[in-house]
């Protein structure tokens, strides 16, 4: 995790990418350790909102392509994993996107909505929307901490 940390705002970018991709990385602890670290918090919503969304568009893409052997090796989902988001998928369309945010579970979403042939655009707005209301979650959090600790060291001041 530091490793991407040391690419400052890259590292951002390309940590939330592969953090909404089967493998394990956590982009909430790479937001907080940029925002830690003196980032700006709006271009840290604006990076890690793109990378992630992008690293579930390419997921997407992958389901898209329907090959099982390449969803299997590179994104490590069975067949009866999609099979079972089946139900969720169909009845939900594309809103369903709005919880590709969620760890795991969002990243077999979105290859199912690939799979199953989700309208992309409106998909893709979905994940995107999904997202960028996780950060900025984090984001106003941060933001209510800091306003906090600045006015408790005014207080201490007087």
């Amino acid at each position: 995790m530091e490793y991407f940390l040391d690419f400052g705002y890259v590292g951002l970018f390309f940590g939330s990418f592969l953090a909404s991709t089967i493998i394990p990385l956590s982009s909430e602890i790479l937001l907080g350790g940029m925002l830690l670290a003196g980032g700006n918090p709006w271009l840290c919503f604006v990076l890690a909102t793109a990378g992630n969304g992008l690293g579930s568009v390419t997921s997407y893409g992958l389901g898209y392509l329907g090959k099982w052997q390449w969803i299997e090796k590179w994104m490590r989902v069975k067949k009866e994993t999609l099979e079972k988001q089946q139900k969720v998928i169909l009845k939900w369309s594309s809103l369903a996107a709005l919880f590709c945010w969620l760890p795991f579970v969002g990243d077999v979403l979105a290859i199912g909505l690939g799979f199953y042939r989700m309208p992309f655009w409106k998909t893709t707005f979905f994940m995107f929307l999904g997202k960028a209301l996780r950060y900025l979650f984090w984001i106003g959090l941060w933001l209510i901490l800091q306003t906090i600790h600045h006015a408790e060291g005014k207080i201490a001041l007087l």
